[in-house]
This record gives C-alpha cells, sequence and structure tokens, in this order.
C-alpha cells in the first residue's frame, strides 16, 4: 500500500478495533499473570473474537491461513497489539511462533505443512527455536551443534541456550552443522524436533532479568537444552541442507520490524502512564508536570518515539516495495535505535514514579526488565550498528589524491573556471 502519513477507512476502522480489544481486554487479562494452561483457556474466547474480525496471524498471506496485511499495514497494527505484553499471543503473532510460522510457510513439504504449520497456526501447539548455544550467540559460524547423516536419517548432537519457550513446545526448530568444511554460512541445516523425541532433555528454563523465577508453567521462558543422539528421518530437514544461515536470516528480517513496532507500543504506554503520574504528583510546591527536567522527559520521549517509529514504518515500506534483502540498512537502524528508545522511555516513566515505579505494583518495573532483552535478542546492538555502518560505507571510496571531496580550497578552485564566463574578472 502506498502511505502518505494517512491511512484508509478500512484500516483506520481495524485499528481502532484493535485499540479497543487491547485496552480494554488485553491488558486486563495481562495483570492476572496467569500460568500458561489458565492463560490459553481464559483467551480462548478472546482468540476467537480477533479470528472472527479476520486478524488472526496478520503476518501470512491468504494462501497460507493469514490474512497478508504486507509489512506496513502489520507494523501498524503491531504498534498498538504490542502495548500488552499477551497482545501478540491474543492475535497469532507472538514470537517466535509468528517467526517459525513464516519458515515454515515458505519451506515447509506438504508432510510438514501438515504435521507441524497447521496445529501452530491453529494455536493448538506451541513451537520454539534452537539456534543460540553457549559458545555461540552473535556469530552463527561458531555453532557446535552437529546434524550428521546416518543410514537414511540424521543423528542430532548438541547443546542449546536460551531456546525461547522450548519447555512449553510441541515441537523445536533446532539449527546444527550439517557440512564442518562447507564455507561458513553454507555449513547449517534447519531440523524439525518433537519435543519429546528420545534424546532431547530439556535441562532447565533459565532464570533471567526477564522471569527471574521461571518455571515450566509459565507463558514464556527460555530454556537449556542438550540433544544426544537424537534419531530424526529424512524428512525431518527444513527446507534444503545446508541453507539453514540464510533461511535464519530470512525469518529475522521482518520479524525485528515485528518486534520494533511493538516496542514502541510498549514505549508509548509507558509514556503515557509518566504523564498521568506528572499531573497528580506534588513536590515542592508544584505538580511534577511544572518541573522543567519532567517535561524534557516527556519532550524527549515524545521525539524519540516519534523517530523510531518513521524509521520502523519506512522499513516496513521498504520491505513492502523492495524485499528484506534490499531493507537490509533500515532493518539495522531500528533494532538497536527501537531498543535504546524503548529502554530509555520506560527508565524516564520508573524515574516520575519514584518507588511505585520500582515496585511490582505497577507493570513499569517488568517492562523495564524485558526491555533490556531487546539490546540483545535477535543480534546485539553492536551487531546492528556494525551492519549498518557496512552497508553505509558501501556507498562511498576514497577521494584521489587523497583530497576531501569537501576541500574548499579544491572547490573554490574548480568553482573559478566552472563559473569563469559570469565572475567579474577581478575575482578570478
Amino acid at each position: 500500500m502506498s502511505w502518505d502519513f494517512s491511512t484508509d477507512p478500512g484500516t483506520e476502522s481495524e485499528l481502532a478495533w484493535i485499540r479497543d480489544f487491547i485496552e480494554h481486554k488485553a491488558i486486563p487479562l495481562e495483570a492476572l499473570d496467569l500460568p500458561a494452561a489458565e492463560f490459553d483457556r481464559v483467551a480462548a474466547p478472546l482468540v476467537k473474537e480477533v479470528r472472527a474480525r479476520g486478524l488472526w496471524a496478520a503476518h501470512l498471506g491468504p494462501e497460507h491461513g493469514g490474512t497478508g496485511r504486507g509489512q506496513l499495514r502489520l507494523a501498524l497494527m503491531n504498534e498498538i497489539v504490542g502495548r500488552s505484553r499477551v497482545g501478540p499471543t491474543l492475535f497469532g503473532t507472538a514470537p517466535p511462533d509468528s517467526g517459525n510460522l513464516e519458515l515454515l510457510a515458505a519451506h515447509a513439504t506438504p508432510a510438514q505443512r501438515a504435521r507441524y504449520f497447521l496445529p501452530l497456526l491453529e494455536g493448538s501447539v506451541r513451537s520454539s527455536v534452537a539456534m543460540t548455544e553457549p559458545g555461540a550467540g552473535a556469530d552463527p559460524t561458531l555453532l557446535s551443534t552437529r546434524l550428521e547423516r546416518r543410514g537414511d536419517g540424521w543423528v542430532l548432537n548438541g547443546h542449546k541456550w536460551f531456546a525461547t519457550n522450548a519447555s512449553l513446545a510441541g515441537f523445536l526448530l533446532v539449527m546444527a552443522v550439517s557440512d564442518p568444511d562447507a564455507p561458513p554460512k553454507d555449513r547449517a541445516t534447519i531440523v524439525l524436533v518433537d519435543r519429546d523425541t528420545p534424546g532431547v532433555e530439556i535441562r532447565r528454563d533459565i532464570p533471567s532479568m526477564e522471569d527471574p523465577e521461571p518455571c515450566p508453567a509459565q507463558l514464556e521462558n527460555h530454556c537449556e537444552i542438550v540433544f544426544t543422539d537424537v534419531t530424526l528421518p529424512a524428512d525431518a530437514v527444513l527446507g534444503e541442507p545446508g541453507k539453514g544461515f540464510a533461511m535464519m536470516q530470512e525469518r529475522l528480517g521482518p520479524a525485528r520490524v515485528h518486534h520494533c513496532m511493538r516496542w514502541i507500543g510498549q514505549a508509548q504506554r509507558a509514556l503515557d502512564m509518566l504523564c498521568e503520574r506528572v499531573t497528580y504528583r506534588y513536590a515542592h510546591g508544584s505538580t511534577l508536570a511544572g518541573k522543567q527536567t519532567v517535561q524534557n522527559w516527556i519532550a524527549d520521549s515524545a521525539a524519540e518515539i516519534a523517530a523510531a517509529r518513521l524509521l520502523t514504518l519506512h522499513a516496513a515500506w521498504r520491505i513492502d516495495t523492495a524485499g528484506a534483502k534490499a531493507a537490509r540498512e533500515e532493518i539495522a537502524l531500528i533494532k538497536f535505535f527501537g531498543a535504546k528508545v524503548l529502554h530509555d522511555v520506560i527508565d524516564r516513566a520508573v524515574q516520575a514514579h519514584g518507588s511505585l515505579g520500582f515496585s511490582a505494583d505497577m507493570p513499569l518495573e517488568g517492562m523495564y526488565r524485558r526491555a533490556r532483552a531487546a539490546r540483545i535478542y535477535d543480534g546485539p546492538d553492536e551487531v546492528h550498528r556494525q551492519s549498518a555502518a557496512r552497508l553505509i560505507l558501501r556507498g562511498f571510496t576514497p577521494p584521489e589524491n587523497g583530497i576531501p571531496s569537501e576541500h574548499l580550497p579544491t572547490r573554490r578552485q574548480t568553482a573559478r573556471v566552472q563559473f569563469a564566463a559570469l565572475l567579474d574578472p577581478e575575482l578570478l
């Protein structure tokens, strides 16, 4: 869709419905902090409402059972859905399921589609992606988990770390090295592994800043997994052997746009809380709203959110019009910038609330802990900064003779020749 800072009436009506649903149903449900099984039961009628509106799994095309909104419309939706921690789950766009659905939609065989894709799309099962390892995080070329051919099938051995929702998942997408002698980006393969396959050990739910006291019943968690001689059939491979790295990049590009728009929704919610707080909290003779420092917080937060929003919508537009590969620079920029904005706005909101903001009586403390993860998940800030800089630098070459292109004495000399017919001879 073309976009000129306005949305068509149909999309605006859709966004208004989502906004009302999130504020009056998702956020109240979020406050209950239910374990996974109870959440699924209570959320079922809400998910039914979303499906009835044709808004379930909007990131997938109609040919795959979604509604195919495109990245720009989806970005506008995710900004609202992301205001609530449980919003993405209610709309069928929660990670890692959303990205896994996209990979399965693009690469699954008919048998894999029936066994994994359709149940995941229906919401009857959760999934996980196991990529990170204790010794391999931001650099996937360092993976040590091995996938070896044995007879007509495969054998998987290795150690994975921080696999989101693995203890809640029915199956996992595991990235492992299948050809250690190939070039680094052609070594890995993605395999589909049922969680209850012999040799798959969910060693523990990892305590983290996000969830200091994890338990298997939580709505989301991160796990340590050990694979020991896990026997898999030949058709466990998703896509082509050796294409795992490229497929993961295919998955992560649009997913980063989804993340960033959800973060913008979270940041705006934090700013809303900040603004409400300072209208009634008094200190030293006036409300906090009258303090210059607090006014600076509000103005800076609003400007940062607006900048992150425009950057992210532009990235979404680039993906829609030119594809994810052409939008690599924009995606890298929004990933680290959006994460910083999220953290900084929530931090100011906590400060404005004082001890109340630091307490668990407000959602800010949980939002703050989860915001810190934004600078790590799907690649740390430093990697995205480096990637953006490299892409930007491709447009530059060293000047001839080592003289800067903006060197004023050289410019003047060239300009005198260029405008000689017009200049006063005394100035030449």
